[in-house]
């Protein structure tokens, strides 16, 4: 990153992310006690807009790298950059993120796309803060790298059965077509009787790392997963489901996720089981995982 793209960072989410939160705060402007020197009253204002921040108790004012040079007490531009973005690396990944001026993603205008093993610190990073293991993460996901409108991004990447993928980062959520399933299945074909299906693929990460965590009992030792990817591909899954003895649905609790699993037990009959049912507090995996709550 350079340091135009530096200065794009949104200063509040960078002073939350290292630890500072406002006194208080409007739609323009947000107060802090001065996150460098003591303060017992809140000072430091920074204008959202302007991306800019002021002391009023010592006069000083700038950009994100200037509060840089004060909280890390160095001039050196190379380190600064090093340091905002490693004390808040997902931010880096909000501005570069494609979005049209209608805020639609920009998911069919990938080009030169490049997958590989998952390494970038920011999407760990990410992945950790959704509750994942890193370990499963990166043996289940890959990394993709691409350019959109002559700029260069990067995102998790999840592949699915027509060599598509699902690609996510924290602010940004698509995928690279074509649109399809995903079946992860076990190599020793004879054992399998069973699978487990969700709605996409940080549910099947969630579950991974639920079962490694204890937190939920597998079923079977030797079981295939699918992945929906959206409950619009519910049609594509019907015919892989149907071999399966037994299908373990860990669908949302909306009423999306309620519509599939009442068409598949109509369907399929009492081979399929609503195995999200018993946690109603919770809209899907990865909430349960982070014990995150639905709002009453």
């Amino acid at each position: 990153m350079n340091i135009a793209q530096i200065k794009q960072i949104d200063l509040v989410d960078y002073l939350r992310a290292i630890g500072f939160s406002p006194a208080k705060e409007s739609d323009k402007s947000a107060w802090y006690h001065a996150p460098y020197r003591e303060d017992r009253t809140p000072s430091f204002k920074v204008n959202k807009d302007k991306k800019i921040w002021y002391d009023f108790g010592t006069a000083q004012s700038g950009d994100i790298i200037d509060l840089a040079e004060l909280l890390y007490q160095t001039k050196d531009v190379a380190r600064l950059l090093k340091l905002i973005k490693g004390a808040a690396p997902a931010l880096a990944l909000r501005i570069r993120t494609p979005i049209s001026q209608d805020g639609e993603r920009l998911t069919n205008q990938f080009r030169d796309v490049k997958v590989m093993d998952l390494n970038h610190e920011a999407l760990k990073s990410y992945l950790q803060s959704r509750g994942i293991d890193l370990g499963i993460g990166e043996c289940e996901c890959k990394e993709v790298h691409y350019i959109c409108n002559k700029k260069g991004y990067f995102a998790i990447a999840f592949p699915n059965v027509a060599n598509g993928y699902e690609i996510r980062n924290p602010y940004f959520k698509g995928g690279i077509a074509p649109k399809d399933i995903s079946i992860i299945r076990k190599s020793d074909r004879s054992k399998v009787h069973n699978c487990c299906l969700f709605e996409g693929f940080m549910d099947y990460l969630s579950y991974l790392t639920l079962v490694k965590l204890g937190r939920i009992t597998k079923g079977d030792e030797f079981m295939d997963y699918i992945v929906l990817n959206s409950v619009s591909n519910v049609s594509k899954a019907i015919e892989p489901i149907k071999k399966y003895k037994v299908i373990h649905c860990y669908l949302d609790n909306d009423d999306a996720g309620r519509r599939v699993v009442d068409s598949l037990q109509e369907l399929l009959g009492d081979k399929v089981q609503d195995m999200f049912a018993p946690y109603p507090l919770y809209k899907d995996l990865n909430d349960f995982l982070r014990n995150k709550k639905k709002p009453p």
